[in-house]
């Protein structure tokens, strides 16, 4: 509505000024030139009016849609599985966030509302000069076809040079993001140079890309001048023949001249509209197919039809494996064979075994980071798919190898799993853990943020800080994957201490290339090529003589070793 007002006061500008140049050449009429130009300026005035309000609620709008798109893009991210991110890098990830979606929001704002103009400002200007002469008319819109079938051929290759660019915008961020989050491993084999050549190449062709992008994006707007400026003399010659047979009035003329001058935006416009139109196609293409994307780990499908149908009940720490059979892909070979393993709620298991031989794929199993296709893992005796995936997941504490701390303060990471923050649940987690100290050393104790990734704290203590925020979540069933391998011994015994009273009564499931650890343990589950080679004690296993032993006859030996040095 607004932008049709607004297009009503424009057009009638050129129309009011024919008349008072006719005024004035015939010397004629009881309105004055003065009115004549305050009713213009106050018909611009108006027009201007409605054109701020058609950009604030076109524009507005459009803002709010690209809040809620970069919002549901998060989500739906954050819901896909492992193995989506193993295909998809992050920093191709990160253009589709930022770029991508800008181009929507640039169709979708500024695209629609100039395509709206277009088409009510060139309806009107014509119908208006049609009023004035028809065959004048006829003539001056001949080159519209020409300049249509221009911005559709110049269009289309807009649409594949855009979408090469944002594919190597996409491989420019994830090297960036990589040199940004690996910044130590450049440091230390001394590859500064050597990333900076390399993202130096990947910036060039993507600068290349864009060039070649201006290039074609270059001949849209000398066309559409040209073709217009061709209109116009077309219109001088055609209209100065019919004024001097006096079919038309020079009021008439000059009023044809302006909405020609009123359409060449409009006419222009098209080809930034088109150009818009297609970098949105092509970001939208990419975005599609990341929301298209399901997880193949989700809630029960019962579940999911009839809420009803969801398990309702606290998880007390059952977990058992039977005939567990598992690889990532099919045409991958099984990390995992014929596992059958049963823990009971409240009991501690150890699990030791080489590099690779499945430990840690076999705790992920437990809170389905991925999904088993052969055998049933039960929790509670319950098949652990028909468990909802936030019941599961909030009920698990997970410390993985890699420990990963976020740029907040240290108090926000190790109450992240909090909803209702508890400052001395916080105090007491940080005690256990034996990072309190350090905390407290530093001059801003539990205020202190963390650079990226924990950057600022040594991988001791990131270790001891992510071990602070499982114990914080205080779930059901506790999984430490060698969360010790960064701490010294003394440290490591002393964080048991405190595990102590922590463990009890929960099921904790403990990873660990280090016999210390685990001794304690009411069981130890020793893991080879994907299978459990041995189960029992600590003493039972060093009297089987066996890979336990061996392990640990081992490591006896470089403790010795050490103390000698």
């Amino acid at each position: 509505m607004v932008i049709t007002l607004s297009a009503v006061f424009t057009n009638l500008i050129p129309f009011v000024i024919s008349r008072a140049i006719d005024q004035i050449k015939n010397n004629t009429g009881d309105f004055s030139l003065l009115n004549y130009a305050l009713l213009t300026v106050g018909f611009a005035l108006i027009s201007g009016i409605f054109l701020y309000l058609t950009r604030q609620m076109i524009i507005v709008v459009s803002r709010e849609i690209e809040n809620d798109i970069r919002n549901d893009f998060l989500e739906h991210i954050l819901v896909q599985d492992q193995q989506y991110f193993h295909f998809h890098p992050t920093g191709d990830i990160m253009a589709l966030a930022t770029n991508d979606i800008s181009a929507v929001r640039n169709f979708l704002g500024p695209g629609i509302m100039y395509t709206a103009e277009t088409l009510i400002n060139f309806t009107m200007a014509i119908s208006l000069m049609l009023s004035f002469n028809a065959e004048l008319t006829l003539i001056a819109v001949v080159p519209i076809p020409l300049i249509s079938y221009v911005v559709y051929r110049i269009g289309k290759s807009i649409n594949y040079k855009f979408e090469l660019v944002q594919e190597e915008f996409s491989a420019l961020t994830t090297k960036a993001q990589e040199n940004l989050s690996g910044i130590k491993v450049v440091k230390a084999y001394v590859r500064e140079n050597s990333e900076t050549e390399s993202f130096r190449k990947i910036s060039e062709s993507y600068k290349k890309k864009n060039l070649e992008l201006a290039k074609v994006q270059s001949f849209s707007y000398p066309i559409m001048f040209l073709l217009t400026g061709f209109s116009v003399i077309i219109v001088l010659y055609a209209g100065g023949n019919k004024i001097i047979s006096n079919e038309l009035t020079i009021g008439q003329l000059t009023a044809f001249i302006i909405y020609l001058g009123l359409l060449t935006w409009p006419i222009i416009s098209l080809g930034w509209i088109i150009n818009l139109t297609q970098r949105a196609e092509a970001s939208m293409k990419r975005l599609c197919e990341v929301f298209d994307s399901k997880p193949s780990i989700g809630d029960p499908e019962a579940c999911r039809k009839n809420p009803c149908e969801c398990i309702d009940k606290k998880i007390s720490g059952n977990i058992e494996f039977r005939n567990v059979n598992f690889r990532y892909l099919n045409n991958y070979p099984y990390v995992l064979r014929n596992i059958n393993l049963k823990i009971n709620a409240g009991e501690t298991i150890g699990i030791i075994g080489h590099t690779g031989s499945g430990k840690t794929t076999l705790v992920n199993l437990i809170s389905r980071l991925f999904d088993i296709k052969e055998g049933v893992l039960l929790i509670d005796d319950i098949p652990v798919k028909q468990y909802l995936l936030d019941d599961l997941r909030s009920s698990i504490g997970y410390v993985p190898q890699e420990t990963f701390l976020f740029s907040d303060t240290i108090e926000n990471n190790i109450a992240y799993s909090e909803k209702n923050f508890d400052k001395d649940k916080v105090i007491y987690a940080a005690k256990i853990s034996q990072i309190y100290k350090d905390v407290d050393s530093f001059p801003k104790r539990f205020d202190t943020i963390l650079g990226e990734r924990g950057i600022n704290l040594s991988g001791g203590q990131k270790q001891r800080t992510s071990i602070a925020r499982a114990v914080t979540a205080d779930p059901e069933i506790l999984i430490l994957d060698d969360a010790f391998s960064a701490v010294d011994t003394y440290t490591e015994e002393e964080i048991l201490k405190g595990l102590k009273e922590v463990l009890k009564g929960r099921t904790t499931i403990l990873i660990s290339h280090r016999i210390s650890t685990l001794k304690n343990s009411d069981r130890i589950i020793v893991l080879k090529e994907g299978s459990i080679a041995e189960e029992g004690t600590h003493d039972d296993l060093i009297l089987k003589n066996g890979i336990y032993a061996d392990i640990y006859l081992k490591q006896l030996l470089e403790d010795e070793l050490k103390e000698i040095d």
